[in-house]
């Protein structure tokens, strides 16, 4: 023990230093929450469903809680129940042994509900389109409101397409 602090001691700090704060990027975070305060009144509730997906579209929405893209910040958060949620997230093709439970999740979930399909597969059903063991897009199934194309979408831009849903269902109402 006492050789290692010894090395410690002598080699000294060997990270990096930390990158610079930039604040516009403070600044734009800031009015992403506030305009989605502004629009629901609350935080954004998200239930995210694998409809039937590679869960491509899976790991990059989860990367959205990395400290690099800090969705909780945005005041954006995932639950497990559908009644606690405002939005569906919804990947993959829909399957036909899912089709009866995301009908009865977005059943489930209060109004004014939002849904998004993520991915190539969520929009157009890609690869696997239509067939005896595929329903193909989330559309078929349930209605959608917002599409992020892509195999699989880049994380910002299921975080553009979670905000352009919430600002396509109300305005946002800027004050001057």
């Amino acid at each position: 023990m006492r050789r290692i602090l010894m090395q410690v001691a002598r080699v000294g700090i060997a990270t990096e230093p930390a990158p610079d704060t930039d604040e516009s990027l403070r600044t734009a975070a800031g009015r992403i929450q506030q305009d989605i305060l502004d629009i629901l009144g609350q935080a954004l509730a998200i239930r995210q469903v694998d409809a039937g997906s590679c869960n491509g579209c899976e790991l990059e929405i989860h990367a959205l809680g990395n400290p690099y893209y800090n969705i909780e910040g945005l005041g954006i958060r995932f639950v497990a129940s559908p009644r606690h949620a405002d939005m569906l997230l919804v990947t993959g093709p829909v399957s036909r042994n899912m089709a009866l439970a995301l009908r009865r999740t977005y059943d489930a979930t209060p109004e004014p509900k939002l849904v998004v399909a993520v991915g190539d597969c969520g929009g157009t059903g890609g690869i696997f389109g239509e067939s005896y063991a595929s329903c193909g897009r989330v559309a078929n199934v349930i209605p959608v409101d917002v599409t992020v194309p892509g195999c699989p979408p880049p994380p910002l831009e299921i975080l553009r397409g979670i905000l352009t849903a919430v600002e396509r269902r109300t305005p946002v109402r800027r004050q001057p």
